[in-house]
């Protein structure tokens, strides 16, 4: 009854873990041949936080992320739009943290190793798979060399490129690019504001967001975590297609060059970065069903999603953990995994399509639209109300309401 899975990300690794907490085998195939820690800083909200600490965990991600103190929007002109307190100061149980995604994965798959052992193989790519009496029978690529491995069910947990979804919908073709292109990087810098701020400036068109995900050094500096976001019209001629290239200051610090606030100098951030690199921001639309028999997609295979509302790794962790609940409650077969697929893919699709409407980040957009920016009272432009209500209702889409949250059983039992 072994337990397939495609793909050693966050979301993969995560499913491997609750696999073992729960006595079921499985084995994890992943295409690249060394597993290095690649990406920028993410953020895990309390809900996926709670799950991690659920698989024993707590000191290890204690170790690596900062817990986040608040997020605060801001005009493009640098003026205070909202605040409010997030994690154990928002009245959670647990934290939010700010992470390098890298450090997330290399944490994760440490603990695979060191308590499943060598179950996951790199340089070992999911190609494909059909379905047999009693279970799957996948191919596996290694170095043009395809056998098959026989398993209960397979897990395609493959990213954003997924060729386990690209099997279930072959006419989908490329990630859907709107017209935002991100450049990312990291500077080494002295917090801002409370020294754990998720800070945001700007509106739908350009936006600047940063938070340290380091703890300081004996000097004050820690490593900051930056996004700088552009829009251009969808039809443009921009690498599209490139998701990891090298960024060039020329392409968008001079928007930012007038960005220079008293709480943050934005482009003197820029300019002392370590690297920039380039993404498009992308998706893809909103799948009618994950699950066909024996396989299924877990996290950005199933629902990729724009990077606002700090959401992509929590819920690829979610899914993990509701879909080791449906094993137990359904056993390792066809029926948990239309379960699973049942209660995760229309909470997965109304948050891609609420980051689409910019998610929380539109009470930006809002005073952008009234203001241009420039305002003395923000209760005159946007009340309180209005901006706590903007905030709540993403929290509830994306299911992270401070009372629901607290209030709700362990996905898992026996936590």
């Amino acid at each position: 009854m072994t337990v397939i899975i495609s793909g050693a990300g966050i979301g993969g690794l995560t499913a491997a873990l609750t696999c073992h907490e729960l006595g079921i085998p499985v084995k994890v195939y992943e295409q690249v041949r060394e597993i290095t820690p690649l990406g920028v800083g993410i953020n895990l909200q309390p809900h996926a936080v709670r799950e991690i600490f659920e698989l024993g965990l707590e000191a290890e991600i204690e170790a690596i992320g900062v817990r986040t103190k608040e997020v605060a929007y801001f005009s493009k002109k640098g003026l205070p739009i909202h605040a409010e307190a997030r994690g154990l100061w928002a009245g959670y149980k647990w934290p939010q943290y700010s992470i390098h995604r890298g450090a997330l994965q290399m944490m994760l798959l440490e603990a695979v190793r060191a308590r499943l052992g060598d179950v996951v193989e790199t340089g070992a790519s999911v190609v494909g798979y059909s379905e047999v009496a009693d279970g799957v029978a996948v191919r596996v690529d290694r170095g043009g060399v395809t056998t098959e491995e026989r398993g209960a069910v397979l897990i395609g947990a493959d990213g954003l490129h997924s060729k386990i979804r690209a099997g279930f919908y072959p006419e989908e073709g490329a990630p859907v690019w709107a017209g935002a292109v991100l450049w990312r990087g990291t500077t080494r810098a002295v917090p801002f504001l409370s020294g754990a701020t998720m800070a945001m400036a700007g509106h739908a068109r350009q936006k600047f967001v940063t938070y340290p995900i380091s703890a300081p050094d004996e000097g004050g500096k820690a490593t900051i975590n930056w996004i700088a976001e552009l829009w251009f019209p969808p039809d443009s001629k921009w690498n599209r297609e490139d998701y990891n290239r090298q960024g060039k200051l020329a392409d968008f610090l001079p928007a930012f060059e007038s960005w220079g606030f008293d709480w943050l100098d934005i482009p003197a951030l820029i300019r002392a970065a370590d690297k920039v690199y380039e993404f498009p921001m992308i998706d893809r639309d909103p799948l009618p069903r994950w699950s066909f028999g024996r396989a299924t997609l877990l996290g950005d295979a199933a629902h990729a999603m724009y990077p606002i509302g700090s959401n992509g790794a929590t819920q690829a962790i979610l899914d993990a953990r509701v879909l080791g609940r449906c094993f137990v409650e359904h056993g390792v077969r066809a029926a948990a995994l239309s379960a699973y697929d049942a209660e995760r893919r229309p909470k997965c699709n109304a948050v891609v399509l609420a980051n689409r409407g910019n998610g929380p980040d539109q009470v930006m957009q809002v005073v952008e639209e009234r203001t241009g920016g420039a305002f003395t009272h923000i209760d005159e432009v946007l009340s309180e109300a209005e901006r706590l209500e903007m905030a709540r209702a993403y929290k509830r889409i994306a299911g992270f309401d401070v009372e629901e949250l607290n209030a709700a059983p362990s996905i898992i039992g026996g936590h």
